[in-house]
């Protein structure tokens, strides 16, 4: 049963996503030097605020029972603080995918699910609902549901990649990204939601090209009713194009990490994404950096250009790719 919708059709809404927030390393050494994690996101706080309905998506715990591992570059060891959880909201963030590999992050190795159990916690207490986490499987399938100006928004996070994440039926976790579960999520989605939006966290990391297994699931996801696809996890900006008249963006890049020795590590891409009432009218992109501490800023129009002559030739080659499968017998 479809909800009960007191949308205007006629007025539009606007959408924000970011690429991966990752709290760990270089950037949570930064809040620690800075007392606070504000300074993140002052260059792009009236933007996103503005949105509607703003989401990112975080690549990390935050959680105080966990020792910071400094601002080093060898560990894979990416918690943070609960003060990044305050931070993410003040910078006007509703929601958050947590769907994500490296949600439970600790370096010690006692606390079981306390480390991801205190980062879904942190970001409710701070007003940011996680999306894609629980504490079954059950529950980290559930679509969390934004109603922006009469219109039922029903997200959903799905994850592919490490194991010791993945929820069940008697553990939490984080929900899994696989066929059955994705068929699952959408039908939930699509009973509490007017709009759906799938966002996965999947791919392969510093390719900007989609592999066939997620050009798979975007299939899937717009074939059983996503009206947009946001992806995140592989450390670049992947391309994007369009399923069915459904716009898919496989990877939006690193929003918030301290990966600095490559342009392309230090970039994301901003999307904003209108519709009126319930129909989808159209997108706009802007590319963000990040500093080592991750502060946030624009690029320079060299820069810019660069990244984005980049991601043409990516969308080409997907086109090119698309057109050859289409083409067989």
């Amino acid at each position: 049963m479809q909800p009960t919708s007191t949308a205007n059709p006629t007025e539009n809404i606007t959408l924000l996503f970011t690429g991966q927030i990752v709290p760990g390393r270089c950037v949570q050494a930064g809040v620690d030097t800075k007392d606070g994690a504000d300074y993140i996101y002052d260059a792009l706080r009236e933007k996103i605020s503005r949105a509607d309905l703003a989401i990112a998506t975080l690549n990390g715990s935050l959680t105080q029972a966990c020792p910071h591992m400094g601002c080093v570059a060898w560990t894979f060891i990416l918690n943070g603080s609960p003060n990044q959880a305050e931070a993410i909201a003040k910078a006007g963030f509703d929601g958050i995918s947590v769907a994500t590999n490296h949600i439970n992050n600790c370096s010690l190795t006692n606390l079981g699910y306390r480390p991801m159990l205190d980062t879904l916690e942190n970001l409710k207490h701070a007003g940011v609902q996680p999306i894609g986490a629980g504490s079954n499987l059950e529950e980290a399938l559930q679509p969390q549901v934004f109603t922006i100006k009469g219109v039922h928004f029903a997200i959903i996070s799905l994850g592919e990649i490490e194991k010791n994440t993945f929820a069940g039926k008697d553990h939490p976790g984080i929900a899994v990204l696989n066929e059955e579960n994705l068929t699952y999520a959408m039908g939930l989605a699509r009973k509490k939601g007017d709009v759906v939006i799938f966002m996965p966290h999947w791919g392969p990391e510093y390719s900007p090209y989609p592999n066939p297994n997620q050009q798979k699931y975007a299939h899937q996801a717009v074939k059983q009713g996503a009206d947009l696809v946001v992806g995140n996890h592989t450390h670049v900006i992947q391309g994007y194009e369009t399923i069915d008249g459904v716009p898919v963006f496989y990877g939006l890049g690193n929003f918030v990490f301290d990966q600095y020795w490559e342009l392309s590590l230090r970039s994301s891409m901003l999307l904003q994404v209108t519709f009126k009432g319930k129909q989808y009218q159209t997108y706009e992109t802007d590319i963000v950096l990040s500093a080592r501490d991750g502060t946030l800023s624009y690029p320079s129009q060299t820069e810019k250009e660069t990244i984005l002559t980049t991601l043409k030739k990516v969308n080409q080659q997907i086109e090119k790719n698309n057109l050859r499968l289409t083409k067989q017998p």
